[in-house]
């Protein structure tokens, strides 16, 4: 049965801890749905209805091009070698690109000011329910460990051909939204306020 919170428990933030692996869940009114997975080493509780994390180049970059726009967001966390469960934190985010004011400050209070090679922004979201859900339904999976393929396809880039690639590649959307990543893009007129921290 779903349970609903206004705020992340100390046994919801245990839980977090916990997984290998959270997925993110992102759209506009008028966007593709998008879902990714993402490593829960990048993912940082803030407090109770704060969690941001630090993301890395790929290939695109749909979840800063629905915050610069509409700032929903969900992130799914589920228990795939422990008793089920699933945590759903539903909130807004902004993303803070690489090289920002913002991105500094997080990555120093946050972050212990470690920067992989290929990161790009942070994802700050401010939370404002919390549910969870029982899981029976999600299989049992064993970790085995984490790839290397993206941190060396990073090495092999290097600073200037990671940029070049996310002014390429991470510049809109599938839909032609703006990232927000490059100051001589155009903010949307429904753009969320920036976070201050």
């Amino acid at each position: 049965m779903a349970k609903q919170f206004a705020s992340m428990t100390p046994a919801h933030r245990d839980f977090i801890a916990r997984q290998r692996i959270f997925f993110t869940a992102s759209a506009t009114a008028s966007s593709r749905v998008n879902v990714s997975p993402r490593p829960t080493d990048a993912l940082r509780v803030l407090n109770e209805r704060t969690v941001a994390y630090l993301d890395l180049t790929g290939s695109g970059s749909e979840t800063a091009a629905h915050l610069h726009v509409d700032g929903r967001i969900t992130l799914m966390f589920c228990a795939l070698d422990e008793p089920p469960s699933i945590l759903r934190l539903y909130g807004r985010g902004v993303s803070l690109p690489r090289n920002s004011s913002d991105y500094s400050r997080l990555l120093a209070s946050a972050f212990e000011n470690r920067e992989p090679l290929g990161a790009r922004q942070i994802v700050h979201i401010d939370i404002d329910l919390v549910q969870t859900s029982c899981g029976y339904g999600v299989p049992l999976f064993q970790y085995v460990g984490e790839r290397e393929t993206l941190r060396r396809w990073a090495e092999q880039k290097g600073d200037a051909g990671l940029e070049e690639y996310r002014r390429l590649k991470n510049a809109r959307s599938l839909d032609g939204l703006p990232t927000g990543f490059f100051e001589e893009e155009s903010a949307p007129v429904d753009q969320p306020a920036t976070a201050k921290f």
